[in-house]
C-alpha cells in the first residue's frame, strides 16, 4: 500500500513539474522530447573548498541571507532545505522566505519557512501533496516543486527572527535557464496570513447550542486568505487552524469574490471541511497529492492544532481584476480561532506588492488548552449554577 501511494504521488509531481503540458498530452511523451535552448543549474549550500561543510552555519538572530540571485530568464523547478536545530529549539514560524522577480523591489512570495512548506506552529511533523512536501527526518527535509518562472532574474531571501542563530541551513535551488520566457507565464506568488479571531458578542453559538444562529449575508468579518487585484489563477492554501474549544471549527463557508463580485461570492461553499475535499466534521490524517489533513486535534473533539491543505491542480480558479477569498470562522464567524494561512497563487506582470505580514508578536504560537483550564472552566459553570454538590456537568438553565 506505500509503494502504491508513492508510486502513485511520483506520477503526480511528474505532471505538475510540466504544468504547461499536463491537460495538452500525455506527460510522459512530453517527458521524453529533448527540447532546445534549455540548461539545468542548481544554486545550493555546497562547501565551495571542497570539504563538508555544506551549509550556511551561524545566521545570526535579525539578519538576512541571500540564497539565490540569478539574472536573465529561466524557471526554478525545485526547492530543498534543510535546517538545524529541530523545532521547538529553533521556530521554523520565525525565519521569513521572501521571493523577488524580474528585479522587483518588493517580494512575490514572503511567509514564514515553516507554514510555506507546510508545517504549523513551532512543530515538525511529515507532510506530502504534490507540489509542496515536509519529508523525513520528520518533516524536516522541505520540499517545492512549484514551477516559478522569471524573465528578468531571480531573488531569494531569508530572514532570522527566531531570537537565536541559525546553526546551520543546507539547500539546494534547482532551475532551468533560457534565453527567453514564454509569454503567457505568469508568476509564481504567496502570501501569509494569521489571525486570531473574534467571536460574536453573543457567543460561540456552533451548531446552535446557545439558540438561534444568525446569518452572514456579506462576507466581510470572514478569515482572509487572500485578496490580491490584477490577472491570474489561485493554486492552492495551507491552512492551520488552532482551536481552544472540542466543538467544530470547520462549520464556516468558503467564499471566492472575483473580479468584484459581492455577496453571494461568486464561488461560494457549504463549509471548510467541504472546501478541503473532506465531509462530516472529520479528525483523521488523508494525504492526497492535491489535498488533505497533515496533522489532526489530538484533545477531546476538535481540541487542539489541524492542519489540512487543498491545492487546485486542475481546477484553478481564475481571474482577471481581482480576487478575494475568505472562510468564515465558525458558521456566521461565531468562533474564536487562532487561524494561520499560506495562500498560493500565479500572476501576469505587473505584481503588485503583497499585503502587510503578520508580525512576530502576531503570529506568535498560543498554548494547548490543558485539563487544568477546563476544570477551572467547571469550577466557574457549577458557581452560575448554584454549587450544587451533586452537578453533573450538563445540566441546563431552565427556560
Amino acid at each position: 500500500m506505500k509503494n502504491t501511494t508513492l508510486i502513485t504521488i511520483a506520477f503526480f509531481s511528474l505532471v505538475f513539474t510540466y504544468p504547461l503540458k499536463a491537460q495538452q498530452g500525455n506527460t510522459f511523451i512530453d517527458l521524453a522530447k529533448t527540447g532546445t535552448d534549455r540548461l539545468s543549474k542548481r544554486v545550493s549550500s555546497f562547501d565551495q573548498t571542497g570539504g563538508n561543510g555544506d551549509n550556511f552555519s551561524g545566521i545570526p538572530d535579525g539578519t538576512k541571507r541571500v540564497l539565490f540571485d540569478v539574472k536573465g530568464a529561466g524557471m526554478i523547478n525545485h526547492i530543498w532545505i534543510t535546517i538545524a536545530p529541530p523545532p521547538p529549539d529553533l521556530n521554523r514560524n520565525d525565519i521569513i522566505l521572501r521571493m523577488y522577480w524580474d528585479g522587483n523591489e518588493f517580494p512575490s512570495v514572503e511567509s514564514p519557512i515553516g507554514p510555506f512548506f507546510g508545517q504549523g506552529w513551532d512543530e515538525s511533523y511529515n507532510f506530502v501533496s504534490m507540489p509542496l512536501a515536509a519529508g523525513p527526518r520528520d518533516g524536516r527535509a522541505l520540499v517545492s516543486y512549484f514551477v516559478m518562472p522569471f524573465s528578468k532574474g531571480a531573488r531569494i531571501e531569508i530572514e532570522n527572527q527566531t531570537g537565536r542563530k541559525i546553526d546551520a541551513f543546507y539547500f539546494y535551488i534547482d532551475y532551468v535557464e533560457m534565453p527567453q520566457l514564454p509569454d503567457d507565464m505568469g508568476r509564481f506568488c504567496a502570501w501569509y496570513n494569521h489571525e486570531l479571531t473574534e467571536a460574536l458578542p453573543e457567543g460561540e453559538n456552533e451548531w446552535g447550542t446557545l439558540g438561534p444562529q444568525g446569518k452572514n449575508t456579506t462576507g466581510k468579518d470572514n478569515y482572509l486568505v487572500l485578496d490580491v487585484k490584477g490577472k491570474g489563477h489561485y493554486v492552492g492554501v495551507n491552512y492551520f487552524v488552532h482551536c481552544p474549544t472540542p466543538m467544530w471549527y470547520g462549520e464556516g463557508d468558503d467564499m471566492f469574490f472575483i473580479d468584484g463580485q459581492e455577496w453571494p461570492a461568486t464561488l461560494h461553499g457549504t463549509g471548510t471541511e467541504d472546501y478541503f475535499n473532506s465531509s462530516w466534521s472529520p479528525n483523521e490524517s488523508y494525504n492526497h497529492p492535491f489535498f488533505g489533513t497533515a496533522r489532526i486535534a489530538e484533545g477531546y473533539g476538535w481540541l487542539g492544532r489541524t492542519h489540512v491543505y487543498r491545492f487546485h491542480i486542475t481546477d484553478p480558479v481564475y481571474f482577471d481584476e481581482s480576487l478575494t477569498f475568505s472562510i468564515e470562522h465558525g458558521h456566521n464567524n461565531n468562533l474564536t480561532l487562532d487561524l494561520a494561512t499560506v495562500a498560493y497563487w500565479y500572476q501576469q506582470p505587473p505584481l503588485q506588492k503583497l499585503a502587510q505580514m503578520p508580525t512576530k508578536e502576531e503570529r506568535k504560537v498560543r498554548p494547548f488548552i490543558q485539563a487544568y483550564d477546563i476544570h477551572l472552566w467547571r469550577h466557574e459553570w457549577r458557581k452560575n449554577h448554584g454549587n450544587d454538590p451533586k452537578l453533573w456537568g450538563n445540566e441546563r438553565d431552565q427556560e
